[in-house]
């Protein structure tokens, strides 16, 4: 199985910019596609950003130009690097991992419990 722990989140004022970090960790042969996801008060859980093994990124479109996804394959960790912040980004900040088990190669796919982003205005 895989664990995943989000880190990074915090305070920060509209136009700045702040780093997540999701680190993953167990037993598993590879990470596969990692998703970042956001979920606000109310809302649903909406996907922000995904890569692949080999780093192909996809942007939900209001985070275009401002977000950037990217991953250190050595370290089993993706970040979410994120600038100009605008309040309506403030959310909890969840990353997701689709991983091929160890042996079966069966693909799963885990949850980390979220880091909460709150931008000022």
């Amino acid at each position: 199985q895989v664990q995943l722990v989000e880190s990074g989140g915090g305070l920060v004022q509209a136009g700045g910019s702040r780093r997540l970090s999701c680190a993953a960790s167990g037993t598993f042969f590879t990470i596969e596609t990692v998703k970042w996801y956001r979920q606000a008060p109310g809302n649903q859980r909406d996907l922000v950003a995904s890569i692949t093994r080999l780093g192909t990124a996809v942007y939900k479109e209001s985070v275009k130009g401002r977000f950037t996804i990217s991953r250190d394959n050595a370290k089993n960790t993706v970040y979410l690097q994120m600038d100009n912040l605008k309040p309506e980004d403030t959310a909890v900040y969840y990353c997701n991992a689709e991983f091929l088990e160890v042996g079966t190669l069966r693909s799963d796919d885990s949850w980390g419990l979220g880091t909460q982003v709150t931008v000022s205005s």
